[in-house]
């Protein structure tokens, strides 16, 4: 199911940002540095094209990608010897049902209040991408970053090589006139490699664990909990590092700079550790 496309103000900035850092490394960076029409400068921009195409495009799967709805009919099955998890309420210990939505939640699922419905695997809600961060497009996002990421650090480092360049120039009294444009760069540039380097380190964290950023914070409280009674907590769904990393990216290593999404599955289960199984086998018994 895809997104209706609606008005965002964030939305506009993050496409104005993207569109001024790509045009400003082509024409002044590159320019300045190389020239355009040089070997070195083409190369440069060419390389630069297309990580800036499929940030665009990784960005377009996570704006208009449904990120996972929760079926109408959707009942969870407590004798499904299969599905080992099925995640209860704190209070009460009842199976999780949304009250708003008027159905069962499946594990891992979260009533969204900006979008207003339950999300399979929710990550977050993200006003830059007007969507939810969840099952569907979760791949497509963390990918995204990856790009972004990559092409601010490229295009840091061309605005540092062609300003020293311009500085070399302006002392054979041969420099150019765009420093406004400069300073303006780096003041974007600057904080936007640190800020997304940042989120993108957090995301590999949580991808090697296999976990969402609510899971990250619920599990917080759950270790917390579980050492106070003497337990020790375990996330059900680590599988182990490299498990986790094609859970979400795909088996296919090849594909995983792509935002493909054919390996997800329903959204309705999802692997568990062999600790946790073994653990829920013996309960069974």
């Amino acid at each position: 199911m895809k997104k209706t496309p609606r008005f965002s103000v964030p939305v506009s900035v993050v496409v104005l940002v993207i569109a001024f850092i790509y045009f400003s490394t082509l024409f002044l960076f590159i320019e300045q540095w190389f020239g355009l029409f040089t070997s070195p400068g083409i190369m440069n921009a060419v390389v630069f094209t297309a990580v800036a195409i499929m940030c665009v495009f990784n960005y377009s799967v996570c704006l208009y990608t449904d990120p996972g709805q929760v079926p109408s009919t959707f009942m969870p099955d407590v004798e499904d010897s299969e599905n080992l998890v099925h995640e209860i309420k704190r209070k009460g210990g009842d199976l999780r049902y949304c009250q708003k939505c008027c159905h069962y939640k499946p594990p891992r699922a979260h009533h969204c209040r900006v979008c207003q419905r339950c999300v399979l695997r929710m990550d977050h809600h993200c006003i830059w991408i007007n969507n939810c961060v969840g099952h569907a497009n979760y791949k497509a996002f963390f990918v995204f970053v990856v790009y972004a990421v990559i092409a601010c650090i490229y295009s840091l480092i061309l605005l540092v090589g062609s300003l020293t360049n311009d500085s070399q120039k302006d002392e054979d009294g041969g420099g150019s006139s765009f420093r406004t444009l400069y300073v303006i760069s780096g003041i974007m540039l600057i904080p936007l490699s640190v800020a997304l380097s940042v989120l993108l380190g957090w995301h590999i964290y949580l991808v090697l664990q296999n976990k969402t950023t609510i899971e990250y914070h619920e599990g917080v409280r759950a270790m917390w909990l579980a050492e106070k009674g003497g337990n020790v907590y375990s996330h059900p769904y680590d599988v182990g590092a490299f498990e986790n990393l094609t859970t979400v990216l795909g088996p296919n290593i090849f594909c995983w700079i792509c935002p493909t999404s054919g390996h997800i599955g329903t959204g309705l289960r999802f692997r568990t550790s062999s600790k946790f199984s073994v653990a829920a086998e013996s309960q069974s018994k």
